[in-house]
């Protein structure tokens, strides 16, 4: 939304002279004179009052005609982890079968209240949910490797087997002995020029991969785990890893394709169109219709566009590059504006 009440605007245009840190993701300034939009803390120059409009969100700068700032990287800096919670992430990576408790977030100078609140609000989970997934995700991994459930209960920081299998079983379904039967989906964040993004993968290769804004991402989370089986943990693995290091150097303008594996499960139409959409080269597009002639059956257009708003691997599986047949974007699940930024991005490569 774009911001017009007068005070609004003098409060927010204040922040931005004194680069308030506290109003970061509460606006973004739009610049008149040089296109681009910016977050509260942004250290280029400052633009006369008389040259700027405030929104509410980066994606209505983004359809307003702006560019994100390569200074201060809005989309990216406006969502991501503030050191203390990264922090506090480390912790928890670092130790994947410890408890980690509001007394020890404080010995590391870590506000527990701030890593609660950022965890509720990006990852719709408590901070000790997501280091309770992590525990039970390593459990998992041993048990898989045939350590008995003792062992490893008393070893994640459990002080009991019963609160253990607990745990296990709400996380995933099951108790510690079926562990052999127990399938995962592993779920990451990235931060990207459009957004923060939500990485999930299996032990075969990456199943999902969305803007954490994406319209009906729970429906879409629930399909996959009916459909593979497994729950969903926070974690990583060498598929999420991949996935990561690739789209940080697409976004980077150095790479135009993607070489880690996908999961995709889907109807066998789904994955025809699927497949076709891999073959749609960077910077070219490709109308629903030619797409719908491709796969051999020219009247199979909302077919074609029903598997496209279905595929859950954005970017990599390029449903972007699929426009309508005048040339109009239309159809795409992480907004049209993003539509329009990814197809400028890859027309402008160099690679």
């Amino acid at each position: 939304m774009l911001i017009t009440e007068e005070k609004t605007i003098d409060d927010y245009y204040q922040a931005l002279l004194n680069r308030n840190s506290s109003y970061v993701g509460i606006f973004y300034v739009g610049v008149k004179t040089t296109s681009v939009f910016c977050i509260a803390t942004c250290r280029a120059r400052k633009p006369k009052r008389k040259n700027v409009e405030f929104y509410t969100s980066f994606k209505e700068a983004l359809a307003n005609g702006y560019r994100p700032c390569k200074i201060c990287k809005p989309t990216e800096n406006a969502n991501c982890a503030p050191a203390p919670v990264e922090a506090a992430i480390k912790l928890v990576k670092n130790n994947p079968k410890l408890r980690i408790t509001d007394y020890q977030l404080k010995q590391q100078a870590i506000s527990p209240e701030l890593v609660r609140r950022w965890f509720n609000k990006n990852y719709g989970m408590t901070f000790q949910a997501f280091g309770r997934m992590y525990r039970i995700n390593n459990a998992l991994i041993e048990l898989k490797s045939g350590r008995n459930t003792t062992d490893t209960a008393f070893d994640s920081g459990y002080e009991s087997l019963s609160g253990f299998g607990y745990s296990y079983k709400k996380l995933l379904g099951e108790s510690p002995s079926s562990s052999e039967e127990n399938a995962i989906i592993l779920i990451s964040r990235l931060t990207t020029p459009l957004g923060p993004m939500f990485v999930c993968a299996s032990d075969i290769g990456v199943c999902l991969l969305e803007f954490v804004d994406r319209v009906k991402l729970e429906s879409e989370f629930k399909d996959l785990q009916q459909r593979l089986g497994a729950k969903i943990l926070a974690g990583e693995n060498m598929h999420i890893k991949q996935a990561k290091k690739q789209m940080a150097e697409y976004f980077a303008g150095k790479r135009s394709s993607f070489t880690f594996q996908l999961h995709t499960p889907g109807s066998a139409f789904q994955k025809i169109v699927w497949k076709k959409l891999q073959g749609i080269e960077c910077a070219k597009t490709c109308s629903y219709q030619q797409l719908a002639i491709d796969i051999g059956n020219a009247n199979a257009v909302r077919s074609v566009a029903a598997a496209n708003g279905a595929n859950r691997i954005a970017i990599v599986v390029p449903c972007h590059r699929v426009i309508a047949k005048n040339g109009k974007l239309t159809g795409y699940g992480g907004g049209l504006e993003r539509k329009a930024w990814l197809l400028d991005h890859e027309q402008n490569m160099d690679l």
